[in-house]
């Protein structure tokens, strides 16, 4: 993509979704592997709906405090892990070790400490991905269609590039940019006609969207 700020489609599960996100043209493409997902792609199926991509966007796969087995499944699928679960430090360097990919961390956002803890993980991880703290009764740890106060995000020193997530459309995002700086944007269930169900006429709409923006300094 040229322009505006970067762009994550996530939670793709079809070759129809894919191919329609392919088409908007964004950075990156996300893939959920998590049973308890709406959107869960099983390991064996991520290799062949991840091939259409190749060359064309970067490949994110969404894991959850994966094992090793895991990792060595997902990993020859895509060109980057991202981590959504309570992997320390130490964990992170070592599925980064393990897999030879790009890894990123997301990380729950409720107040501007939480922002500035996240650099414990500076040096195990490429990217941050800044998302709203879950519901109590979620079972998900993200990918729940809720926003936070990006304003928490501005000015804070976070020692990686990171991206934005958490209620986004392509309606709040201009005020999220805004308010947070933020450079590349996470969208999932903005762009769905139902949990799990992508829609491509909003898909395109996001990204059209993000072109129009100019990031800001941080």
């Amino acid at each position: 993509m040229t322009g505006g700020v970067d762009v994550k489609l996530c939670g793709l599960s079809t070759p129809a979704q894919v191919a329609a996100a392919l088409d908007a043209r964004p950075r990156w493409l996300g893939f959920v592997v998590f049973a308890r997902s709406p959107r869960h792609v099983a390991p064996d199926d991520l290799a062949a709906l991840t091939a259409p991509a190749a060359g064309r966007a970067e490949r994110v796969a969404v894991l959850v405090d994966p094992d090793d087995a895991l990792v060595d499944r997902v990993a020859a699928a895509v060109d980057v892990l991202q981590l959504h679960g309570r992997e320390s430090p130490e964990r992170v360097a070592a599925i980064a070790r393990r897999s030879g990919r790009s890894v990123w961390k997301a990380w729950a956002v409720g107040d501007r400490l939480d922002v500035e803890a996240v650099n414990a993980y500076a040096g195990v991880v490429d990217r941050f991905l800044f998302d709203a703290k879950p519901p109590k009764e979620a079972v998900l740890p993200g990918g729940n269609g809720i926003a936070f106060n990006a304003a928490l995000l501005r000015g804070v020193a976070v020692s990686r590039p990171w991206i934005l997530s958490g209620g986004l459309d392509a309606a709040s995002l201009g005020p999220a940019v805004a308010r947070s700086g933020a450079r590349a944007v996470d969208v999932s269930s903005g762009v769905e006609d139902a949990p799990g169900v992508k829609s491509a006429h909003k898909m395109a709409a996001f990204v059209a969207a993000a072109r129009t923006l100019e990031p800001a300094n941080a």
